[in-house]
């Protein structure tokens, strides 16, 4: 009996573990089209849709800047605490149909995100053309 229990939880850790593997919710790490360190984000999920705020930015003289690019609301507002996934649906392993926003160029995005090998990808649309982000997990 003892042996059995020790197994089910053991098998229960293990599935909580892979589960957390497979999941995007965590604090992500941003690079730009050259490699270079952006921002630290964190992607959470809250009734089934995906969202991510700028939790940090990385390599930036100012330690919290206005969004100066950003249209209407979000014009003048402190990039640090920035929502840039609005809830994306989980349909077959890929986060959709939500919007993805870019606050250095104040650009809001059709988007899709996925993670394949322990990374995040992340895709912003502008109708056929694309551009594809690969971001990293903070440890």
């Amino acid at each position: 009996m003892r042996i059995l229990l020790i197994i089910a939880i053991s098998l229960l850790a293990l599935d909580v573990y892979a589960g957390s593997a497979n999941s995007p919710v965590g604090l992500w790490e941003t690079f730009d089209e050259n490699g270079q360190l952006q921002s630290t984000v964190e992607v959470r999920i809250e009734d089934d849709r995906l969202f991510a705020n700028i939790v940090r930015l990385h390599n930036s003289d100012d330690k919290n800047p206005m969004c100066d690019k950003c249209q209407g609301d979000l014009y003048g507002k402190p990039v640090i605490g920035m929502q840039i996934f609005d809830g994306l649906t989980l349909k077959k392993e890929i986060w959709q149909k939500g919007a993805v926003f870019d606050p250095k160029t104040g650009d809001s995005y059709k988007g899709k995100v996925w993670l394949d090998g322990g990374k995040l990808y992340v895709r912003g649309y502008i109708g056929f053309l694309y551009k594809t982000r690969v971001w990293r997990r903070v440890l």
